[in-house]
């Protein structure tokens, strides 16, 4: 299995690329990078990070890459340093596509009600065109609203109204949409992740004990185990599950290391997990 892994490149912090190889190389396929910028570090609780816009070096990249006749089974993007980029990418999975091929977009936008200091309303217009082409999304509560048009609500996004906007985020293009945590109205200490099959009407969830912190990076985590379990052969809410239980097992590792929370999670201890084969799962239609 090979997929064609577009993402940012962060020096420092573990999230896109630096959680993308080794997550995606451990469950046994490869994967080559398409780098859309280089930053110092993650934008989260750093302070003056550099970062480089590769735009003007991706066409010629994949203009190579074009040139080889590769073949991917997989398409897998998530941040994107210019809205223009968006278009490139388009191009990208349309000269590449095959079938049975699987396209994952992760929409990186925001989180916690607003957009990332590095993201514009025109990115956001762009990134609406890109998930055109997407077999999935998976988009956390604030990019579900900002993608659907809706106002994000001091409660977020509740299990109880996630049938709502994974509808509206099908409209989109794609055909399965999942989103990332969601809160329970009940119990502020689960979270939820729910998908949505637009082909069979299917609605799945699956629940994660939530910790007080919030690890940078656990986003591209969860979506890097998504696509790797997708590509090894399980359904989609299997998937889901496994994703969301390697990422509450790579935090409770984490904390009981002490590690500091803005560097990301202990990945390094965790990913041998990723080679046991799942003995049961913990997902519902709903």
């Amino acid at each position: 299995m090979r997929a064609a892994a577009v993402h940012d490149l962060s020096g420092f912090g573990k999230c896109s690329l630096t959680v993308v190889i080794p997550i995606l190389s451990t469950m046994g396929i490869q994967v080559c990078p398409v780098p859309t910028a280089v930053l110092s570090t993650h934008t989260g609780e750093f302070e003056n990070y550099k970062f480089i816009d590769l735009t003007s070096y991706l066409t010629d990249y994949i203009n190579h890459w074009k040139s080889l006749n590769l073949h991917f089974d997989c398409i897998y993007t998530g941040f994107l340093g210019s809205p223009k980029q968006a278009e490139i990418i388009s191009d990208f999975i349309k000269y590449f596509k095959e079938d049975n091929q699987l396209v994952v977009i992760d929409p990186v936008l925001g989180d916690d009600g607003k957009l990332y200091s590095s993201i514009d309303n025109n990115m956001v217009k762009e990134m609406e065109k890109l998930i055109e082409y997407a077999d999935i999304i998976t988009p956390n509560p604030t990019e579900a609203c900002i993608l659907t048009g809706e106002n994000y609500k001091e409660g977020k996004l509740t299990i109880e109204n996630a049938k709502e906007y994974l509808s509206k985020l099908s409209l989109l293009g794609p055909s399965n949409v999942i989103i990332t945590s969601i809160a329970d109205r009940t119990n502020k200490k689960i979270g939820w992740v729910a998908a949505y099959d637009k082909k069979t009407n299917s609605f799945w969830k699956t629940s994660y004990k939530k910790v007080e912190v919030n690890y940078p990076g656990t986003g591209d985590i969860f979506t890097s185990v998504l696509t790797g379990s997708l590509l090894n052969g399980y359904s989609i809410p299997a998937s889901m599950d496994i994703a969301a239980k390697f990422v509450s097992y790579c935090i409770k590792i984490t904390m009981a290391h002490g590690y500091p929370i803005r560097d990301g999670v202990f990945l390094e201890k965790a990913l041998d997990k990723l080679l046991t084969t799942p003995q049961s799962f913990n997902y519902e239609a709903f």
